[in-house]
């Protein structure tokens, strides 16, 4: 049985970058950085000669064993693929904000891409909400959330 999470991950091209970008513009903590070049790393994702550079941020201080991680393979370096969040396979995460707006307008004046401004949740369990999607540096959707006063964060 699982008994709770560990971190959530995405494969990034250019883990400089996107430290930069995670640390610096969207505002989360780094907690850890390391190359990994070993013989379980290569063994777990199944890549004998892979090397990789980790990123680990907090996500929820209340929660801090919760982590995003960042990834860039060295070596085998990866494709880009379509990132489109119709396609199998692609996620997103999504942060809870108080004030949506000022967020919006926060990253959007760091040059910050974003699919729409902040739209209201007009039915199902998270009606009242606010929420909308922006992109990282290498295309991968994020969400920003506003949960409505009546309902609470989203389950």
């Amino acid at each position: 049985m699982f008994k709770g999470l560990s971190h959530f991950a995405f494969t990034v091209s250019d883990i400089d970058a996107s430290v930069h970008w995670y640390e610096m513009i969207l505002g989360l903590r780094l907690v850890a950085r390391q190359r990994q070049d070993n013989a379980y790393t290569r063994e777990m994702v199944g890549f004998e000669d892979a090397v990789l550079e980790v990123a680990e941020f907090e996500l929820d201080p209340a929660h801090g064993d919760l982590t995003l991680e960042l990834i860039q393979y060295v070596h085998p370096p990866g494709d880009r693929l379509s990132l489109s969040t119709t396609n199998v396979g692609v996620a997103h995460l999504s942060f809870i904000v108080g004030d949506i707006d000022a967020e919006h307008r926060r990253l959007a004046s760091h040059g910050v891409e974003f699919i729409s401004p902040p739209v209201d949740i007009t039915e199902g369990m998270n009606k009242g909400g606010r929420a909308c999607y922006l992109k990282d540096p290498d295309g991968i959707t994020l969400e920003l959330f506003q949960p409505s006063a009546r309902t609470g964060p989203a389950r």
